[in-house]
Parts: C-alpha cells; structure tokens; sequence
C-alpha cells in the first residue's frame, strides 16, 4: 500500500465544467487546490484527442499532485448505425485521451500522486447501443490495472465506474431517480485521490 500525499494537494480535474466534473470540484475544493480544466469552456481547456493539446495543458499547470479525469466522449448508437468514424473517436478521444493524460503527466505529478481516469458502468452492464461506449469503458479499466503496475515513483493509477447521472437522465427527459447524484458519484473520486489504492475501479455506487 502506498502513504497518501499531505491532507492539502494541487489537483487537476480535466472536464472539470461539466455534469461530474463540477461535482469533483466542489467536493474537493474545500480541502483542496483544484484547477478546473474544460473542452471548449473555461480558462484553460483541453483536447483529449490531440495530444500536444494535452502536452500544452501540463505545460500550463506543473506541478500536480494529482489529474482527475471526468471528462471523455464516445458514441452511442446500435451496433449496424455506429461508423468507422464514430469508433475512431470514441477510441481517440474516451480511452486514448486519458491514456495520454497518464503518459504524458507522469512527469508532471510529484512524487506519490496520483491519476483517476473515468469509465463508466457499461463496461461490464452493457445495454443496446452501447457497443463503442462499453468498448472504451472497459479499454480504460484494463489500461488502469496494466499502468498501475508500472507508474513509477509510487504515482497511483485508478478509474471511478460512475452509473447514469441524475442530473444527465433528467436532462435526457429521463426518470433522474434511475440515476446517483453528480455529488455522489464525486465521492468516488475524492475516495481515489485521498486514498492509497492503485489499479482499481471504484464503482460509484457502492462508494455513494
């Protein structure tokens, strides 16, 4: 098991302007040095499909003790509609873009720090039209568990599975009472970042 950082850390949460993300902020900031990151709003924002946009972010921010991702896009669709491109950029944007958010900011997170990615619960509930999603969801688990194994320097790897959000559903014209709470899925990323666990996925629901 790996010591915590101190009870104060510098944490960057990337797709920290939308539903979950604003969520992680306002968890964490009482307790926390949080920068938000967006994609096409905020002060500082990022691409996840472009790596030097990634490459410019760390620039930006360095040091971190910790990056959490909420952020990631990906198609849904039934399996016979979803085209070539649509699993391109679910793949380049969901899983690569995380990916690179570890690879290119190991050397941007101090000493025992940490990176939480998302999935999401279709990685092992898959519904119709979940195949691009329930593809990339369940790539960022297996990323997490192999780039655990490997983070050097006692840098911790995790992903948080969040379930439909209430917020999301209602948008959606949707019962919200079928979904959790943005401010309860957040405590699965505050349990990841104050924690000491390492490749694991951390179902939100259970941690809610």
């Amino acid at each position: 098991m790996h010591e915590p950082l101190s009870s104060t850390m510098d944490v960057l949460v990337v797709g920290g302007t939308g539903t979950i993300g604003s969520a992680v902020v306002d968890t964490l900031s009482p307790r926390h040095d949080v920068t938000a990151v967006g994609h096409t709003s905020g002060e500082l924002q990022v691409d996840l499909a472009d790596p030097e946009s990634i490459d410019r972010l760390y620039d930006a921010v360095a040091p971190q003790d910790a990056v959490l991702s909420c952020a990631g896009e990906a198609a849904f669709g039934e399996l016979l509609e979803l085209t070539t491109d649509d699993f391109s950029r679910s793949l380049s944007n969901k899983l690569m873009g995380q990916v690179h958010l570890v690879r290119h900011g190991l050397d941007v997170v101090r000493d025992g720090g940490s990176f939480t990615l998302t999935s999401g619960v279709l990685s092992q509930e898959p519904m119709p039209g979940s195949a691009a999603i329930s593809l990339v969801n369940a790539g960022v688990e297996g990323f997490v568990r192999a780039a655990a194994l490997e983070a050097p320097r006692d840098i911790r790897v995790n992903v948080v599975s969040p379930p439909w959000v209430a917020e999301t559903l209602d948008e959606m014209g949707e019962d919200p009472s079928d979904g959790l709470p943005a401010a309860a899925v957040a405590e699965a990323y505050r349990t990841s970042l104050e924690g000491d666990m390492t490749g694991e996925t951390l179902d939100a629901r259970a941690l809610a």
